[in-house]
């Protein structure tokens, strides 16, 4: 019977790397789709960024109040968006919002139009007056209203979209399966008239 020297098994380093790599192989891997990940979401916002830009630009022209070529601004940037990633609908995954203001202070501010808070729930219901000061019949909590406005008005817009995550990262690291990226931006439409003005504010109450 061949003898078998103890000292030898336990000097014999076969196969140490592979086990070694086996412990921090799952690790690395997260780690790995952790930085692509993170990597295509800043790639993502840089993109949405720029389409703001875009959207903002076109829609502060003498057209970009109709709402036909708002429409078509919005395809548009919505098809960019989704080449980027094909699993996001622009019908559901893209929405694009505009509010107006009469100047960059009010669209800064976002003040809530004046009411008489009479059940002190901090939200205007129930019949409680307020001042329509721009007159849309509807008591706004950030002073504006719906829509790109018209000559030198301010506009707001804001570009959202959700979409899955491009790397199965989501679930190894407790993050959701799904992101939503925001962008917006402020800009002053085009002085190709005077700039309409208001009549004078009308004292309503909110729905109930």
């Amino acid at each position: 019977m061949k003898h078998v020297n103890p000292g030898k098994i336990f000097a014999d380093q076969g196969g140490v790397s592979v086990t070694e790599f086996g412990l921090i192989a799952p690790a690395l891997f997260t780690m790995l789709l952790g930085t692509m990940d993170v990597g295509h979401t800043l790639y993502m916002r840089t993109v949405i960024d720029g389409a703001i830009q875009e959207v903002a630009r076109d829609s502060s022209l003498e057209d970009g109040g109709i709402l036909a070529k708002q429409e078509a601004i919005d395809a548009r940037i919505k098809r960019q968006i989704r080449n980027l990633n094909k699993s996001i609908d622009p019908a559901n995954d893209i929405e694009i919002k505009r509010r107006y203001y009469r100047n960059f202070t009010g669209a800064f501010n976002a003040d809530e139009e004046d009411y008489t808070d009479t059940n002190d729930n901090g939200v205007c219901d129930n019949g409680e007056p307020y001042i329509d000061a721009n007159l849309n019949e509807s008591w706004d909590s950030d002073g504006g209203d719906e829509g790109q406005g018209g000559a030198k008005d301010v506009s707001i817009v804001t570009v959202t979209v959700t979409y899955d995550r491009l790397f199965p990262v989501a679930g190894l690291i407790g993050l959701p399966e799904q992101i939503t990226i925001s962008a917006n931006t402020v800009l002053a439409n085009q002085p190709y008239a005077e700039q309409a003005s208001y009549a004078a504010p009308q004292t309503r109450n909110c729905d109930d």
